[in-house]
């Protein structure tokens, strides 16, 4: 089983900011493949399966979603290969990607729990662009507009 795990902050609150650009991309498949999210045995919803993948929207918020991560994992069997977590970079330009195979966090703080609780850098990823020409320091700030 694959996951593809879309991060970003639950709530109306967060529903349209740049830090949300992994719910955006499985919410987008999710639509794509007439699939519904539905809760999970954890801290995320859950879509699929549809062709062996499973979508996943962790309900915690992004700074602690390695635990959900986690639980997704255990839930659906998968290995770490088999899960690919995107998420928003504010290194990259807007609409740019970047998949990685491995790696560190880059300074991102959801990237940071899922390293911490999963205790491995051993996962795909795929980053995608949200810089641009607006002045993006703090940086808290911007991800969050």
């Amino acid at each position: 089983m694959r996951l593809l795990i879309g991060l970003g902050n639950p709530g109306r609150r967060y529903a349209r900011t740049r830090h949300n650009f992994g719910y955006w991309a499985v919410d987008n498949l999710a639509k794509a493949w007439r699939l519904s999210f539905r809760a999970g045995k954890g801290d995320y919803l859950v879509a699929g399966p549809r062709a062996n993948v499973r979508l996943v929207k962790p309900t915690s918020h992004m700074n602690r979603c390695g635990a959900a991560v986690r639980e997704a994992q255990t839930s659906y069997q998968a290995n770490s290969q088999e899960v690919l977590v995107i998420y928003d970079d504010l290194d990259l330009p807007l609409g740019a990607l970047r998949f990685r195979p491995r790696g560190g966090a880059g300074g991102h703080k959801g990237m940071e729990s899922i390293i911490y609780v999963l205790a491995s850098e051993e996962f795909p990823r795929l980053r995608l662009g949200i810089a641009s020409d607006a002045p993006m320091r703090p940086s808290e700030e911007y991800v969050l507009q």
